[in-house]
């Protein structure tokens, strides 16, 4: 049993290290992760699970592994935001794949991009046909921001001269039966305002699953619902 307890030790310290590790150099969506990220996460999980299960590793080992890799990728990030030269050779630049409608043969050959792989990453922007597309830019992060032809761009309420009403966020005030306190001060609801809006639907806050505000528009709720009832 006590050769569990270094185990233990171990693993929860590289645990917080690495949670504190993510703090101190920022966090970054996974779509959004880059090659130079991607691979960086990689070596250090595989830093970290190695220094975990080698009997002569511990705490200090992985403390000194994490420091190490930690404080090149800092330093890779400071370097990177000081000298703007350097960050498509660390992060990569975007590439331009379609251009006025034509498609670009040496970026996507450069880029190892093949015209079926293109076109599954249309189709991710609704964009099932390539005559569609006016650009097509291939990020960083290895996904496709598309600009369509005027002909398929979905008009906006400024092009049909339509009235525009205020965008608003909605706040979520009831999850799972129970009212969310600090999203009704936010935006200066009371409790009383919202037993009121219940009690409007004719709806008890304990049959209420998920209850949503957006100025100008009623509660929208959400009662609870179980398979059978659905169907």
């Amino acid at each position: 049993m006590n050769h569990y307890l270094p185990m233990l030790y171990d693993t929860l310290f590289g645990f917080f290290a690495l949670f504190l590790l993510t703090k101190i150099l920022g966090k970054t969506q996974i779509s959004q992760l880059t090659a130079f990220d991607f691979i960086s996460a990689l070596i250090l999980g595989e830093l970290v699970g190695n220094a975990l299960f080698d009997k002569e590793a511990g705490i200090p080992e992985i403390a000194f592994v994490i420091t190490l890799w930690g404080g090149l990728l800092y330093l890779t990030e400071i370097i990177t935001q000081k000298y703007k030269r350097t960050r498509s050779l660390l992060e990569g630049s975007p590439a331009i794949v379609i251009h006025k409608g034509k498609l670009i043969y040496d970026v996507m050959k450069k880029n190892n991009l093949d015209i079926n792989q293109l076109q599954n990453m249309l189709r991710t922007k609704n964009v099932f046909s390539i005559q569609e597309v006016e650009h097509a830019i291939l990020e960083t992060n290895g996904t496709v921001s598309v600009l369509r032809k005027p002909a398929y761009q979905t008009p906006t309420k400024e092009d049909l001269n339509v009235y525009q009403t205020p965008a608003n966020l909605s706040v979520m005030l009831i999850n799972d039966g129970e009212v969310i306190y600090d999203n009704l001060a936010e935006f200066n609801l009371s409790e009383e305002w919202l037993y009121v809006q219940l009690e409007q639907q004719k709806t008890e806050l304990s049959d209420v699953f998920y209850a949503e505000y957006m100025e100008g528009k009623r509660l929208f709720i959400l009662p609870y619902v179980n398979k059978k009832d659905s169907q």
